[in-house]
């Protein structure tokens, strides 16, 4: 059984700082869970292009106000608490912070912890990130 307090995680390396946003990885690919778990705070006045193309994420809102954008058909969704969505053709898109959100994340295949987003907005593919780390 794994337990994590998210008030202990948020003081440790699972805290990932970014532009515009911050990311409490409570559960990640060593875990062996098959998908990783986040607590995501996107700010307030935030806009974040993403295209995970290597990864699918579902996102259930806690807390705040905000919109997401579908690049590929200019859809715009409100999301406020008890919305969820999830990128489940790698949709590229642009997330919008309203007020501060506070999300639950669940990214297939599960991340590591160690990474960032590229210019495209992506994460790299598993295979891509243990090529990097083994240098």
């Amino acid at each position: 059984m794994i337990v994590r307090d998210l008030h202990t995680a948020k003081n440790t390396e699972r805290r990932v700082d970014s532009e515009g946003w911050n990311s409490v990885r409570l559960l990640l690919a060593g875990d062996n869970m098959g998908f990783s778990f986040h607590i995501t705070t996107i700010y307030a006045g935030g806009e974040l292009q993403f295209h995970y193309k290597n990864h699918f994420e579902s996102v259930y809102c806690i807390s705040g106000e905000g919109s997401i954008e579908d690049l590929a058909t200019g859809e715009v969704h409100e999301i406020r608490p008890g919305v969820m969505y999830a990128l489940n053709e790698h949709d590229k898109h642009i997330l919008r912070g309203k007020t501060e959100m506070v999300m639950a994340c669940v990214f297939n295949p599960p991340v590591t912890g160690n990474e960032v987003h590229r210019a495209d907005g992506s994460y790299a593919s598993a295979d891509e990130h243990q090529q990097a780390a083994a240098g």
